[in-house]
């Protein structure tokens, strides 16, 4: 008889740093194009598996001397080759025992409509590289949303479908969603990554977080957004979601300015670009990062990307972070006293009271 222990103990052993399992009534009202009770008849539950972020990926950033660890470890290394083999390892346990195991690895958000700003089609992608020269061959794996997708049948959506990760992992217990939308979890703050499975068996369930709130609503993520992305704490501009009851509420970001800051991190937190290129701003192609104007949209990361391309270093598959500043702001709070990283690390992962800034 296949047991949530039994589960829970094969993903811990496969290198899983937790896991929860909610049942899949949690998603009752979700738009049908973000709704996982689709995937397929049958479905009963749903299993998610955090997997830790080492803080060390970040020390780079935080210090100014390094930027790929970020995003080939903690995005790359985690999404791409960690996460699948976990969930391989336990759809079999799952499937041995009789059951679907419809495993569900993080995707980058390819689904029918844009988690950028919920339109269908072609939408950018802030995770993967845009190439903006004419040698390019196509734009569709760049993309946030699949652009071309239509139903196959009666009552179906449209694929490729794609639910909201950070909400599925709240409906399996696993944490909450911070002011920044980040997930938070009690081990590890902001610092993981999350994968699912989704199975035709009844399971027994882990209630939802219901313990100390993890986000400490202390404005951290505000001050330290280098683009202003994230509204202030007491602003109206927030998202509040009822899931099964329990009420998520996260800052209404501009998304679109946090895509352009955080893969350029704009003139003081981008040590690749020359000084002299953000002084020039050669026809208005950086108005965004520089302040000069306050329309965040695709034209205008485009226009940002096609100025910058030639500065970067060599790719690692996804956009190298130059910000990062909401999740060290967050970690920096969250060991101190009282914050649920407290006592996690002999040395807090920030020295002084501020992050560098570049002078210039």
């Amino acid at each position: 008889m296949l047991t949530s222990e039994m589960i829970k103990q094969a993903a811990l052993e496969a290198g899983a740093d937790a896991c929860g399992i909610g049942p899949i009534s949690r998603f009752e009202g979700a738009p049908p194009e973000m709704d996982p009770r689709r995937l397929f008849p049958g479905v009963k539950s749903i299993i998610g598996f955090v997997f830790r972020i080492p803080r060390g990926v970040q020390r780079g950033i935080e210090e100014g001397t390094q930027f790929y660890q970020y995003p080939s470890m903690a995005y790359g290394g985690i999404n791409e080759i960690y996460a699948p083999a976990v969930l391989y390892h336990v759809g079999k346990v799952i499937e041995d025992a009789g059951y679907e195991a419809f495993i569900y690895r993080n995707t980058g958000a390819r689904g029918v409509v844009s988690d950028m700003d919920g339109s269908p089609g072609n939408t950018l992608s802030p995770e993967e590289q845009i190439e903006v020269s004419q040698h390019a061959k196509g734009k569709t794996a760049h993309h946030r949303s699949v652009q071309f997708t239509r139903e196959v049948g009666d009552g179906k959506s449209p694929p490729d479908l794609q639910f909201q990760f950070r909400l599925a992992a709240v409906a399996c217990g696993l944490g909450e969603i911070g002011w920044s939308k980040m997930l938070l979890t009690p081990e590890f703050g902001p610092l993981q990554r999350v994968a699912f499975i989704f199975t035709d068996a009844e399971l027994e369930y882990d209630e939802m977080y219901n313990g100390e709130p993890l986000c400490r609503k202390c404005g951290a993520c505000v001050r330290e957004c280098p683009g202003g992305c994230i509204p202030p704490i007491n602003s109206d501009k927030k998202i509040t979601v009822n899931l099964a009851g329990k009420i998520c509420e996260w800052a209404d970001i501009d998304m679109w300015r946090c895509y352009a800051f955080y893969t350029h991190g704009g003139r003081y937190f981008n040590p690749f670009v020359p000084k002299e290129v953000f002084d020039k701003n050669e026809n208005g192609m950086l108005d965004l990062l520089e302040g000069v104007t306050d329309e965040a949209n695709e034209k205008e990361v485009m226009k940002v990307y096609t100025a910058l391309e030639k500065y970067f270093p060599s790719w690692v598959g996804y956009n190298m972070a130059k910000c990062g500043g909401c999740i060290r702001g967050c970690v920096s709070m969250l060991e101190k006293k009282g914050g649920c990283m407290e006592g996690r690390f002999k040395e807090p992962l920030r020295k002084g009271n501020k992050t560098w800034k570049m002078e210039r």
